[in-house]
């Protein structure tokens, strides 16, 4: 037999297409990646070389939407949708969703098949989505049960009562098809001007790493992908939302990444957001030191990594480190970005150039498409794409979760003030004045659903107090008082051709002198602009120093003198019928400015309107006060008769917040405050009722009244929850998890600093706050002794436990909230002051006592040394327990040995 010797080249040839052969017959249920017996990574390894590179790519672009639009589109697969969702704007810079769309839990389920039934079945490889949805403290669907707002959950000081809401949410989400949410939010709110402080649990690290990992866990169990954010740090000076980040690492360790750390490290969460903030001059979105070297390589984060909405490009968009798209997305994916999230399909040609111009490593597109592959067979989404639609029915909006609703909106109240035992109040009143608009709205917070059926304060005390009791509400100034509206489109119209058309002509120029040829022409049906992020045309219009006019006509529809003028930044001049009426040609801040102006209803008049723009957001509205029913001091005279005639007063007021809304003021909006006094002056037995997810200032108008409730947004039992409170059925226990300063001068300010080298006192205003961290009161009274140490002295690696006794003293049952702090009292390093190590949410009956204890472990004496080293320093360290960082009730010391 004669033995064929075939060269190497031809040999190597002829087993790559035996290979392919073989690859391409193997029946389907022979493929390795669809066998579930195999190890998820085998399976990984057989499904991606068999990828092409559109595959990959839609394997990593993330959007709201659903098939409603076209299968074909989608022959590639997809990371996943946010169904029932849409983009506000159709931006590619676009960061906020519109959840005004949906059905029951049914429907989505229902419809979540169907979307998982084209992938897995008419896609070449039958890769099925992960469809997410935002769920911080509920999910924003219809019929899903709104828990109260994160901050309030942390108020709670209950890491077992957070458990349960995590776990009523996951099984809510869960039934319907939904496999990833976009939350918990686990930033640090140091500074309370931040808008979205009421997304989060506060600004100590270790309360927000409890509550993170006691509400993530249950959702990682479950089998729901969380996705922890914004990460990271993205408050930034003024508690301005994403701004320019320039911690240095210890600051990072200290207090920024340990809440995430252990998210991904006790509570397994296989996704995070990064946010939109720089962080020491990279994008978080594209930052190889935080992604790359930080998050996959030191901590072992396994899962993958999103980009917030419209995130991807902020490079180039926001952040001018990029040139284009293609290349924000080459630096997002090669410095560990895996998922681009988008608002819209038709975005993905900018991101998909970087793909297909070959700019992006392919190791790096294999290693972000493996981690999306290994979550999506982790989930047994190959396995069992599809869920019962009954059972979603079944699990959404119980009764037992909103008994659980309720359960979580008392714990969550703190009792502020209540002098003279205002409160409870008593239920043989005859008559109760509810007064302030928060008493009949319901609000639930920021990144919300419709609520299941939520309950509003006024109806929660109707249904308390019963027929017999007279509930006399006033509604009172409210929030916001509307002196202006935005010229309506109806009044606006121009003439082309002598045809009149609706709409003002408008131009805009390169330049901030209206000079020129226009770059850009086209009607505009009013004027109310908002560009944050972008140019009014990112096409043709530059993204600073421009300019723009509008004219045409104006139609008045009634006979009065009117003020009319602009609400904006930058320089603005109004003309009418040639008349200069407003001129403010210099650039300045937001504000009002108007003129008085003599209208003749259905009389046409001429009118220009210009503006320039040179560098920051433009906020401009053309607005005027025809129609408007300013009525607040009469608002406020009917709410003080209102409490005249009754027995009580129960003022609600709030806040305004959230997404794109930081606060510069903490005082109530509007003319309240005045609300507050006015009733105040009644004499009246009053509370006031704060609804709000953040601090309030109140030097105004905190010593007229005698007690003062916080009870956040409560969720969809809050009325009812409320009315328990303040009548009694219910002893409020919750704690502040932020700081309430006494002025906006004083922030940021938060109790675990480290010591300053000198005071911390202003020349006109003390640095205590108005309310610690912490801080919180209760109809009844404790006291706390006899601390013992179990061992006094102890080495670097022992563990020991402090012991005390913990008594109430009232005449009424009630929760107390014990809390433990350390301070390490000499180190090679400044320390904090004080830093909680421990709580725990207690349950005593009038006269009982119990033996309480907290263990120490060598984990909570451990600092950074001058090396970033974490070590356990020899020395003294003060245990000191109490109410409150500001009410320590008993201290004792600690000895690490050398």
């Amino acid at each position: 037999m004669k033995t064929i010797v075939l060269p190497c080249k031809t040999l190597c040839m002829a087993m790559v297409v035996l290979t392919v052969l073989l690859f391409s017959c193997q029946k389907e249920d022979q493929l390795d990646y669809k066998n579930p017996d195999l190890p998820i990574e085998e399976r990984v390894d057989d499904l991606l070389p068999r990828m092409t590179l559109e595959e990959k790519f839609w394997q990593l672009f993330m959007i709201p939407g659903d098939l409603s639009d076209g299968k074909e589109r989608y022959k590639h697969g997809i990371f996943g949708f946010q169904v029932a969702t849409k983009g506000k704007s159709g931006n590619e810079a676009e960061q906020l969703l519109d959840y005004s769309g949906g059905g029951t839990a049914e429907q989505t389920a229902v419809l979540i098949n169907e979307i998982q039934k084209y992938f897995v079945e008419e896609t070449r490889l039958g890769i099925p989505i992960i469809a997410f949805d935002e769920a911080l403290h509920g999910l924003v669907r219809e019929g899903a049960t709104a828990f109260p707002q994160s901050i309030a959950l942390a108020a709670t000081w209950d890491t077992l009562l957070v458990a349960d809401v995590g776990k009523a949410i996951t099984m809510e989400t869960k039934t319907r098809g939904i496999r990833q949410i976009l939350s918990p939010v686990l930033n640090i709110a140091r500074d309370v001007r931040w808008g979205r402080t009421e997304e989060t649990y506060g600004e100590d690290p270790f309360l927000t790493t409890q509550m993170g990992v006691s509400f993530i866990s249950q959702f990682e169990k479950a089998g729901v992908l969380t996705t922890p954010k914004h990460f990271v740090a993205n408050v930034g000076d003024g508690g301005r939302d994403s701004y320019p980040i320039h911690f240095n690492e210890r600051l990072m360790e200290e207090i920024y990444f340990p809440a995430f750390k252990a998210s991904f490290q006790k509570a397994n969460a296989w996704s995070v957001m990064t946010s939109y903030n720089s962080f020491d001059g990279r994008q978080c979105t594209a930052n190889d030191w935080l992604l790359n070297q930080k998050l996959k390589k030191e901590w072992g984060f396994d899962g993958f990594v999103i980009s917030d909405a419209g995130a991807t490009g902020g490079a180039n968009v926001l952040h001018f480190t990029a040139k284009d798209y293609a290349e924000s997305t080459q630096q997002a994916i090669e410095d560990g970005l895996d998922v681009i999230f988008q608002t819209s399909y038709d975005h993905y040609t900018l991101f998909y150039e970087a793909f297909e111009k070959g700019m992006i490593n392919e190791a790096a597109i294999d290693e972000a498409v493996r981690r999306v592959l290994r979550a999506k067979f982790k989930l047994g989404l190959f396995e069992n794409p599809y869920v019962d639609p009954e059972e979603a029915d079944k699990w959404n909006g119980t009764e037992g979760n909103r008994e659980l609703a309720k359960k979580a909106s008392l714990e969550s109240m703190v009792l502020l003030k209540n002098d003279d035992q205002t409160l409870p109040l008593s239920k043989t009143v005859k008559s109760v004045a509810v007064i302030g608009t928060d008493a009949e709205e319901a609000r639930l917070g920021g990144y919300s659903g419709p609520g299941n059926k939520p309950v509003s304060i006024l109806e929660g005390l109707k249904t308390k107090l019963g027929e017999n009791v007279a509930i006399n509400y006033a509604a009172g100034p409210g929030r916001e008082s509307t002196t202006y509206v935005t010229i309506p489109r109806e009044q606006l119209y121009h003439y082309e051709g002598g045809e009149q058309k609706a709409g003002l002509q408008a131009e805009y120029f390169n330049n901030i002198t209206l000079e020129g040829e226009p770059a850009l022409t086209r009607v505009d049906p009013v004027i109310d602009f908002r560009w944050t992020l972008f140019s009014p045309d990112q096409e043709k219009i530059n993204y600073d120093f421009y300019s723009a006019r509008w004219t045409g006509k104006l139609k008045a529809p009634e006979t009065g003198t009117f003020k009319i003028g602009i609400k904006g930044n930058d320089g603005y001049r109004v003309y009418i019928n040639g008349e200069l009426v407003v001129d403010n040609w210099t650039k300045q801040t937001v504000r009002t400015i108007t003129q008085d102006y003599r209208f003749e209803k259905g009389k046409e008049y001429d009118l220009k309107v210009e503006f320039f723009e040179t560098v920051g957001n433009v906020w401009f509205k053309l607005l005027w006060d025809v129609g408007v029913e300013n009525d607040w001091k009469q608002q406020i005279q009917q709410a003080v008769a209102t409490a005249q005639k009754s027995d009580v007063a129960i003022v609600t007021v709030g806040i305004e917040e959230g997404e794109f809304r930081d606060r510069a003021y903490l005082s109530l909006p509007g003319h309240q405050e005045e609300l507050i006094q006015s009733v105040a002056k009644t004499g009246k037995p009053m509370v006031v009722v704060l609804v709000g997810g953040s601090a309030i200032t109140m030097d105004r108008w905190i010593d007229d009244v005698p007690s003062i409730l916080d009870v956040w947004y409560p969720g969809d039992a809050g009325g009812d929850a409320i009315a328990d409170v303040l009548f009694g059925d219910y002893n409020p226990a919750g704690r502040l998890p932020i700081t309430f300063p006494v002025h906006e001068a004083q922030l940021p300010l938060y109790y675990n600093h480290k010591p300053t080298g000198r005071g911390d006192d202003y020349i006109n205003l003390t640095g205590k706050p108005l309310f610690p961290f912490g801080y919180g009161l209760s109809y009844t009274t404790f006291a706390y002794e006899d601390i013992q140490i179990d061992a006094p002295s102890i080495s670097k690696d022992q563990t020991t436990t402090v012991r005390f006794k913990v008594t109430n003293t009232g005449e009424l049952d009630g929760d107390e909230v014990v809390q433990l702090y350390l301070r390490d009292i000499l180190a090679s390093v400044a320390r904090p002051i004080m830093e909680l190590k421990g709580f725990q949410r207690v349950h005593l009956k009038k006269g009982e006592t119990k033996e309480l204890s907290f263990e120490i472990t060598p984990e909570m004496l451990t600092m950074l040394n001058e090396g970033m080293e974490r070590v356990v320093e020899p020395g003294n360290f003060r245990i000191m327990i109490g109410s409150s960082s500001n009410d320590i009730r008993l201290r004792a010391i600690l000895t690490v040995e050398p």
